[in-house]
């Protein structure tokens, strides 16, 4: 038998996106973002509001890079989603994670995270159905740690996922199917 519940403004899972920007005194910047994904094959979206120091320097920077928060820093990750940039302008301090520039982007790649996007600022939508954030990945790199030969292994990088129903954080690792093959069983 099915149950109604209460109404939530969410689909499980949700990826926790790290985006990461440069302040303008080049300081980092980075934001836990639960509500992105992908727009197109080499486009990410954000949906973030123009109060975040984020989107600001978005904007300014014209570049940001996301990564892919992982298992070992979900106390890290967590922060850098409860802190604002706005307010707290050494958070990303306080975290002890380290960065490197890219060099595609005039963004910062959080090492610690395993797996980054690292993408130009298209555009900005606002607007009752606004999206945010558009993005164009210029590059991604990964952490030798989480490939298995030339790809990425999602049950090596331990990412996690964002439970909007009871707040949770959720460990993703186990492969169950595979795409676009096991369905071909009911044809």
């Amino acid at each position: 038998m099915r149950k109604n519940v209460k109404t939530k403004s969410a689909i499980f899972p949700m990826p926790v996106l790290m985006v990461s920007t440069y302040n303008e005194d080049g300081s980092v910047d980075v934001m836990n973002a639960a509500w992105g994904m992908m727009l197109e094959e080499d486009e990410v979206v954000l949906n973030l509001t123009e109060s975040h120091k984020t989107v600001k320097n978005i904007k300014e920077r014209k570049a940001f890079t996301v990564s892919v928060a992982d298992s070992k820093h979900v106390v890290e990750a967590d922060y850098l989603g409860i802190a604002s940039g706005n307010n707290t302008p050494d958070k990303f301090e306080r975290t002890k994670l380290t960065t490197t520039k890219s060099n595609f982007v005039d963004a910062p790649i959080v090492n610690e995270f395993p797996v980054c996007m690292e993408c130009e600022f298209v555009e900005y939508q606002s607007g009752k159905n606004g999206c945010g954030v558009v993005g164009k990945i210029v590059n991604v790199t990964a952490d030798e740690s989480v490939m298995n030969g030339d790809n990425i292994d999602v049950s090596l990088l331990n990412a996690i996922a964002f439970d909007p129903y009871t707040h949770g954080y959720y460990k993703v690792t186990e492969r169950v199917g595979n795409a676009f093959k096991d369905g071909m069983q009911l044809k």
